[in-house]
């Protein structure tokens, strides 16, 4: 059975269809049908059915896949442990990596890159809730991810930041000292993508506030989302880390408090699991620019939580400080 096809299948399936899969794997669309394809006819038995526009799995689909991640995540496991062996200054790394997190990694990457240069860095822009599961599946050995995590991870916490309404500068949001959660009903928001743990946690809270928030976009990327927010699309919520860079003549720029809503960011990996030199040097690099004196004295005071903070699962804030941008 051909490993690549096994990939090719989680993939479609992971995404939800064959064109977000292809760009993932980086091939053509016909590429990906055609080598599952192959391999249905290898086992002689469809693995994928249509409903309506959704793709579903067959029976023998279901069973295919779940042990294609084995087979898969195994086959990784397989070419760590060799690679350690044979190199261990050299081979690659698979990092998942929300896009609102990018900016926070850079420091570790610069640090790491001039550490081992001949270790390859493969990045991998996922949601959180997405790279748990990769992680959970074993295709990817670190992420960074919202935490807290549930049970089975270890985890090296990055920052934390708390959320911020984002308005056009003349809305009537502007001039207030915060803004109560509730008084955001009816206000159309700008949405993370899919993928996304902070859409769980905004859309929780504004439950509890008494309402649905009305969705009029979504976007991975936070400057993107204060595009349309400036453009008059809609409102957003975002991590004070990136509301410091807003122009405050285009933007109001307001925190949210009751609830408080928190942005937790760590690194995390599986409990148990062997990782690989990268993965090992990766976390050290990691440890060593986090307790760094020079970024905590960039950085300035760390981000305190005030209030009652809500995170995923009810877990207190971790309050950290957080990285200066990288200089050109």
């Amino acid at each position: 059975m051909d490993l690549r096809a096994l990939r090719y299948l989680v993939e479609v399936v992971r995404h939800r269809g064959f064109t977000a899969a292809s760009k993932a794997l980086f091939v053509t669309q016909p590429t990906v049908s055609k080598m599952i394809k192959q391999l249905e006819s290898e086992l002689g038995t469809p693995l994928l059915r249509k409903e309506g526009r959704r793709i579903e799995l067959t029976d023998t689909g279901r069973i295919v896949f779940e042990r294609g991640q084995e087979m898969l995540a195994m086959h990784a496991r397989l070419q760590a442990e060799l690679a350690d062996l044979n190199q261990v200054a050299r081979g690659e790394l698979s990092i998942g990596i929300p896009p609102l997190a990018n900016s926070l990694l850079m420091p570790i990457l610069a640090r790491f890159h001039r550490r081992y240069p001949r270790i390859e860095l493969k990045l991998f822009e996922r949601g959180s809730r997405t790279v748990e599961e990769e992680l959970r599946s074993g295709t990817l050995e670190i992420g960074a991810v919202l935490l807290p995590l549930g049970e089975g991870f270890d985890t090296l916490p990055l920052c934390s930041y708390p959320l911020q309404l984002i308005a056009p500068a003349d809305s009537r949001w502007r001039g207030r000292g915060e803004v109560k959660l509730a008084e955001l009903a009816g206000e159309p928001f700008i949405f993370y993508g899919e993928g996304f743990v902070l859409n769980e946690i905004v859309h929780d809270a504004c439950a509890g506030a008494g309402f649905s928030p009305t969705i009029a976009g979504r976007s991975s990327q936070w400057d993107f989302m204060a595009s349309m927010v400036e453009a008059g699309v809609g409102i957003a919520l975002l991590p004070e880390l990136f509301g410091r860079r807003l122009d405050r003549g285009r933007f109001a720029v307001v925190p949210v408090a009751h609830p408080q809503l928190w942005w937790n960011m760590g690194l995390a990996w599986r409990q148990g699991r062997y990782l690989s030199f990268a993965a090992r040097a990766w976390l050290d690099t990691a440890r060593s620019v986090l307790t760094e004196p020079a970024f905590a004295a960039a950085a300035g005071d760390p981000v305190t939580p005030r209030g009652d903070p809500l995170t995923p699962g009810g877990a207190p804030a971790l309050p950290l400080p957080d990285f200066p941008d990288p200089q050109p």
